[in-house]
């Protein structure tokens, strides 16, 4: 009798990428500055003295220390990941069971929701209001009536690139009572993080990210930061040896250039900034692009019934974008790609019936 998948299994497709080579890659909200010369040549020493023989350290110690400092956080509070994925993964595989209620947020990041599926919890969605912003009032009142185990959002959002401020989420946080995931993936370009209030909420957990303003996706490595009984859980249902060494150095190093990092940051801000402003005057000329979202993020997001000619017209130009049902979403590259892809998006446009 041939095997079968659960039917759990058997609705699921693998994640689908744009694969190929592109001359801009403007589609995943990496940073497109790459480690300096001078940090790669640090990370080439210090790789050749590691013993890839033995395991890493579990509790990714050094790698912990460096961004506690850059953040200026207790380090007991830190947790490493394989990337924000995997944590996320362990937080909604572990903290809750199947049955249980998650509240998500449409439109946010779409893992959320799949991890919901995937370990067969109750999921629910709380959509946004028609401008794509969160009343927080509402949420509360969700959260209230609902009585979920778990609330997961990003904050900046992914892909609106809108976010809610600091008093916004501490209202939210002090007028709900279950655990409440807030992925802070792209705060490093806006200013209202929470991080400084951990002490002060025992159902909180603050994801971390090192792929945007870091500049390291390449290496999936993130961090999950909360009060001391939450992270003594995470340590103790994460794998041993869940990050590994050669990670573990990289991030090491490179967060001790906090002041290149923030360099860094400061420049895809003004970056991204540009190509809001020139998106918002192409949506000015063209109506076909129906509004331009303000960006807390490294990117800019677009309403346009256009979407799909938009992204398969700026692949044919070796332009990489991110296309959605009725919208698409552009990262901030460098000036030289900013230039080209608007020199690109107002030609296709001109064209289009």
């Amino acid at each position: 009798m041939p095997y079968s998948l659960n039917k759990k299994l058997c609705e699921l497709t693998p994640y689908d990428p744009i694969e190929g080579e592109y001359k801009i890659r403007l589609d995943a909200n990496e940073s497109y500055l790459n480690l300096n010369d001078e940090i790669s040549s640090k990370i080439s020493t210090e790789l050749s003295k590691l013993s890839l023989n033995r395991y890493p350290d579990p509790f990714a110690k050094n790698a912990i220390k460096a961004f506690s400092n850059f953040y200026e956080i207790n380090e007991n509070y830190v947790t490493a990941g394989n990337g924000s994925d995997e944590l996320i993964s362990i937080i909604t595989s572990c903290f809750l069971e199947s049955g249980d209620k998650l509240v998500t947020l449409t439109p946010d990041f779409s893992m959320y929701a799949f991890y919901g599926s995937l370990y067969e919890l109750e999921t629910l969605t709380f959509p946004k209001e028609n401008d794509l912003t969160v009343d927080v009032d509402k949420l509360i009142l969700f959260c209230n009536e609902n009585q979920p185990k778990m609330l997961i959002f990003s904050n900046p959002c992914n892909p609106t690139s809108l976010g809610i401020e600091k008093n916004g989420i501490l209202k939210l946080l002090n007028n709900i009572s279950c655990l409440v995931v807030l992925d802070e993936a792209y705060m490093d370009f806006w200013s209202e993080s929470v991080l400084d209030e951990i002490d002060n909420f025992d159902n909180l957990i603050i994801l971390k990210t090192c792929s945007k303003a870091i500049g390291l996706a390449g290496i999936r490595f993130g961090f999950a930061v909360a009060g001391t009984t939450i992270t003594n859980a995470l340590k103790s249902v994460k794998s041993p040896y869940n990050t590994d060494a050669v990670s573990q150095k990289i991030v090491e190093i490179a967060f001790k250039e906090k002041d290149l990092i923030k360099k860094r940051t400061s420049e895809i801000i003004s970056n991204k900034n540009f190509l809001l402003i020139a998106l918002n005057d192409l949506s000015k000329k063209f109506s076909k692009l129906a509004k331009v979202y303000d960006s807390n993020t490294n990117f800019v997001f677009i309403k346009t019934d256009f979407a799909e000619e938009i992204f398969q017209q700026l692949l044919n130009k070796s332009i990489a974008i991110r296309k959605f049902n009725g919208f698409i979403r552009i990262t901030a590259g460098s000036i030289f790609e900013n230039y080209e892809v608007i020199e690109a998006l107002e030609s296709i446009l001109k064209g289009l019936n």
